[in-house]
Parts: C-alpha cells; structure tokens; sequence
C-alpha cells in the first residue's frame, strides 16, 4: 500500500507587546522570516493597522500560510474574540482583534493571551516537550502563565486561567496597571523591582542593574529581590498544590538574570511546597520567539 506524507503545516504567528509587533511563519516547526517592528502608540486600530500589514507581507512571501494566531498581552473574552485589556498597550481596553483584523484582511484569526501562547511553545517545542503537563510563566513588564494540559491550553470556565499576575499576594499593596492592589505582578515583575530598587537606593536602578546590585551583595537591592524571588516562588508552590503539574517553565525578560533568579525562585518554592510534591523548573528554551511560534500553534491547534 503506497502513503503520502501528510502536507506541512504552515501558519502565522503575530506577537504583540507592549513596545514590538514580533511575526513570523511557522513552517513545521521551523520559524521563519521572523520581524519585529515598534507598536504604535497611537491606539488600537493603529495596532490591527500594522498586524494587518506584517500578515499581508508574510503571505505574499508563504501564499500557502492561510492560518493565523495573535497573541496579545492581557486577558480575552469567553470566546476569544476581544481583548479585555492590555494594560501595557495603550489604549487597549476592550478590543474588537478578531473582527477588527477581519475587516482588514477578510480572514478570520485565532486570538490567544500571549503568555498562553508561550506556553503552548514551550509545550510542543521547548523545555516542557514531551510532558504531560506544564505551566509556563513569563515575568517581564508584567507576570503571565500558561497552562498546558494533554498538549492543549487549559483555559478555565471563564478563560482566565493562568492570569498568574493578577492574583493577589499583598492585599493592601502596591497597585497593579489593572488596578488590583497587592497582585503579584505589582511586587514581582521587572518593574515592580525597578520601582523598588529605585526608591531603596533613591535613584533610578533599572531591573537588570536591581540584579547585578544584588548579587554584589548591596543590602538593598538584594532585599528587594530576595522579595521579588520569594513571592515567584511561592506562586509556583501553591499552584504545585492546587494544580500539580509535572513541571514549570519559565521564561521572559527577568528570567534572563540566570543562576541567580532561578535559584532563588527555587529555594522559596521548595520551602513553601515541602511536604507535598516537588517543584521542578525549567527554563524557557524558545527565549523571544516563543510568542510567535505560540501564536502560530494557536492558529493550528486553538
């Protein structure tokens, strides 16, 4: 009996931040003609404006790229056709993507929250291959997470699963871009770090300079991010009990830090955990392109 090999899969993956549009085709899983560009600061429809345009130049280029997925920072309607709001976006408060991208291109898109998208990544081609199930967590700006169970997302009743940023860990704390006082992402993220370590040393530090301080043994900064690491860490051990994955990844701009944050994160999450189940952490493998390759699995199997 003679077989055929099955056509390879191609689609689109749109990566939307707060400062950069990432795009790229994902043919297989080889990424290709990746590009990054500003995002406009001008509004939302100047935002679909240049997705629009990135996704016109990547199918003049991969005519056979039909499939598209956007990943957006920030949580999305129950059925994944608006944004709620992108608090590091401006201008991103209950946005119409699928439609708005679908006057502009007469194609409709799969939207997915860009940490999820990540996750789904890391899941198929990164650190959590091979797994059963994984959360993938991005601290940067902000902090999202993903999770990924029997290789599809796992987005809830309502789809907020994984908002990990926005739960509360200091109640009366400092106030997050979505206004919760107290959220993680408000006393752990990239700039909650900078923020505090600027008013400890009572000059502008940024995150990564908050690390390279720390690690030199400067009191302050290594305090605030013995705290910063500590609540990350804690997060990872009271999802290992809610949810009990069989690994964590993460990712994002902090994560870059290295040794230092990693064992850190990992000493606190292996104290509040003792007792229960270990908490294995991975690194992220797919580093800026996960956004784009996440977007573009959305697009096959969202």
């Amino acid at each position: 009996m003679t077989t055929f090999p099955l056509p390879e899969q191609v689609s689109i993956g749109v990566d939307v931040g707060g400062t950069k549009i990432a795009t790229g085709v994902l043919r297989g899983d080889e990424l290709q003609d990746r590009h990054v560009q500003p995002t406009p600061e001008t509004g939302w429809e100047a935002v679909l404006d240049a997705i629009a345009a990135q996704i016109r130049d990547l199918q003049a280029k991969h005519p056979d790229a039909r499939l598209i997925g956007v990943g957006i920072p920030g949580p999305l309607n129950s059925d994944r056709t608006r944004v709620k709001f992108a608090p590091n976006i401006y201008g991103f408060n209950d946005v119409p993507m699928v439609d708005g991208l679908l006057e502009r291109l007469s194609q409709r898109i799969v939207l997915e929250n860009d940490a999820k998208a990540a996750a789904l990544a890391e899941a198929y081609l990164g650190a959590a291959r091979g797994t059963e199930s994984s959360i993938y967590v991005t601290v940067s700006t902000g902090i999202g997470a993903g999770i990924v169970l029997n290789g599809r997302i796992w987005r809830g009743r309502h789809g907020v699963a994984g908002e990990l940023g926005h739960i509360t860990v200091m109640p009366g704390g400092p106030v997050s871009g979505a206004g919760l006082d107290g959220a993680l992402e408000a006393v752990a993220s990239g700039t909650a770090i900078a923020r505090d370590a600027s008013y400890a040393l009572n000059r502008d530090v940024t995150t990564s300079e908050a690390f390279t301080l720390a690690q030199q043994g400067h009191p302050g900064a290594r305090r605030v991010v013995a705290q910063a690491m500590k609540h990350i860490g804690v997060a990872l051990a009271d999802l290992q009990k809610v949810i009990d994955p069989e690994v964590f990844v993460i990712g994002g701009g902090v994560a870059s830090v290295g040794d230092y944050f990693f064992h850190g994160v990992q000493a606190a999450a292996d104290e509040y955990a003792k007792g229960f189940a270990p908490v294995t952490i991975r690194r992220a493998q797919l580093g800026p392109d996960a956004g784009v390759i996440g977007a573009a699995l959305a697009a096959r199997y969202g």
